[in-house]
């Protein structure tokens, strides 16, 4: 039986509503909530935040395809590069690479995937939204008046910081239990009488992350991961906007591209910075799988530099590079879409 046609005007009014403005009570009333059920050290105005961010959940149902297909053809990278960060088993890359082949079968590149693809959407309109709007309470102009007035590139670093420090709000757990599950060694098909996995799926590892860890250890790892994203995402949309200005005339948008060349070499850019503190990030996540005590960033830093020297802090650095051009080239074509059908 089809839907009765007044159930279904209704549905198109609520959802209409929401297109209207009502996205941004939501937003704010998550923003009250929110706080409740993180540690005290994110004090950070979150009412505040996700008001800024009404404007980017516009992102989600647009650029959800191409952000979700850059995460999918990145995603094995990413797991190459997390083992080799928190694990002294590999030899390299390729060894690592043919070493999980074998033992997990292509699956094994793919595993923490689930929670980031159904995450992707809304942290990329957190961070997009909320650097849009930073930037448009800095320079009070839209996103066409800025190529007739640029921005200055202050004001571009300080709203790509914003954006990075807003963005781990929503990343951190799902980044934590993301490393987690890439960790997992065993083979999907295990031999009779072998231990299963400690984790048994993402739901699971959240729950038991919370049961064992308290919810401080959904955050673990959280501290790092902002002295990582805040300055990274700065320097972020600094080399994006530099690269497209050297390629574009004035007052003109920059053609697609530029706009994938400069996406992508930002992306790069980005990781150069922020590898060093990505494997930190990933170290403090795993010591409490471990039970390895690390009193903090600091400590895991020399801890981690007196055992295996100054090296260790750019493992991963090589495929971060390899995967963060074509992901970055991705969503910053999608950006400047979204951006410039809104008008």
């Amino acid at each position: 039986m089809s839907p009765r046609p007044h159930a279904c005007l209704t549905q198109h009014l609520v959802w209409r509503r929401l297109q209207r403005g009502q996205l941004e009570f939501l937003w704010s009333l998550a923003g009250r909530a929110l706080p409740h059920f993180l540690p005290p050290e994110f004090p950070f105005p979150l009412g505040t935040c996700f008001l800024s961010v009404a404007q980017g959940a516009s992102l989600i149902p647009s650029s959800y395809p191409t952000g979700a297909l850059g995460l999918v053809l990145g995603h094995p990278f990413d797991t190459v590069k997390v083992r080799l960060q928190t694990q002294t088993t590999y030899r390299g890359i390729i060894d690592c690479m043919v070493k999980t082949y074998r033992h997990e079968s292509l699956l094994g590149f793919f595993k923490g995937m689930s929670f980031p693809i159904a995450s992707i959407a809304m942290v990329n309109s957190v961070l997009f939204g909320v650097y849009s709007n930073t930037l448009l309470a800095l320079t009070a102009t839209s996103h066409q008046e800025r190529r007739a007035q640029p921005p200055s590139y202050i004001h571009v670093f300080i709203a790509g910081c914003t954006g990075g420090f807003v963005q781990v709000y929503c990343l951190a757990p799902f980044d934590l239990i993301k490393v987690r599950l890439q960790n997992q060694t065993e083979p999907r098909a295990r031999p009779p009488g072998s231990p299963p996995p400690r984790y048994r799926g993402p739901v699971h590892c959240a729950v038991s992350i919370f049961q064992e860890e308290g919810p401080r250890g959904l955050f673990r790892g959280a501290w790092a991961l902002t002295l990582r994203d805040t300055p990274t995402l700065g320097i972020y949309f600094v080399t994006y906007e530099w690269l497209c200005r050297q390629s574009t005339r004035d007052g003109q948008d920059p053609s697609p591209a530029t706009v994938l060349v400069a996406g992508g070499f930002a992306g790069i850019a980005s990781w150069v910075v922020a590898t060093p503190l990505d494997v930190i990030k990933s170290r403090l996540q795993m010591a409490g799988l471990k039970r390895r005590a690390y009193r903090g960033v600091l400590d895991c830093m020399v801890s981690s530099a007196r055992q295996e020297g100054l090296g260790v802090f750019f493992r991963g650095l090589t495929i971060n590079s390899a995967r963060a051009f074509p992901v970055n080239a991705v969503t910053f074509l999608s950006y400047e879409y979204l951006l410039r059908s809104w008008g």
